[in-house]
């Protein structure tokens, strides 16, 4: 089993940056795809950005491609989101989850694990 822990959310005006953490505990997250996702108030939750185990290949929506960067540290068991140039619609519930696969998923239906969500609130 693996536990997936969210942190780094907070309220932030448009344009501004913040930087999301995912902890995980249990099994290592070596060999895992992990991504990020998303759910705004009354929407569907959707896909924000994946990354394989390795780091090397990832995977972004269009809608933040060029604005926010995933990055993972396995020695540490930790992923990242880094979001900059923040909007006011990038305000949602961020979920971190993880995958014991080798490809980039953007399905959320791929991803056994997941954490609790961290809110993230962009001010106009």
């Amino acid at each position: 089993q693996v536990q997936l822990v969210e942190s780094g959310g907070g309220l932030v005006q448009a344009g501004g940056s913040l930087r999301l953490s995912c902890a995980a505990s249990g099994r290592t997250l070596s060999r895992t795809v992990m991504g990020w996702f998303r759910q705004a108030p009354g929407k569907e939750r959707e896909f924000v950005a994946t990354i394989t185990w390795s780091g090397s290949s990832t995977d972004y929506a269009d809608s933040v491609k060029g604005r926010f960067t995933i990055s993972r540290d396995n020695a540490k068991n930790t992923v990242y989101l880094q979001m900059n140039s923040l909007k006011p619609e990038d305000t949602a519930i961020y979920y971190c989850a993880g995958a014991y696969e080798s490809t980039l998923y953007r399905n959320s239906g791929i991803y056994q694990y997941w954490g609790q969500g961290t809110q993230v609130t962009v001010s106009s």
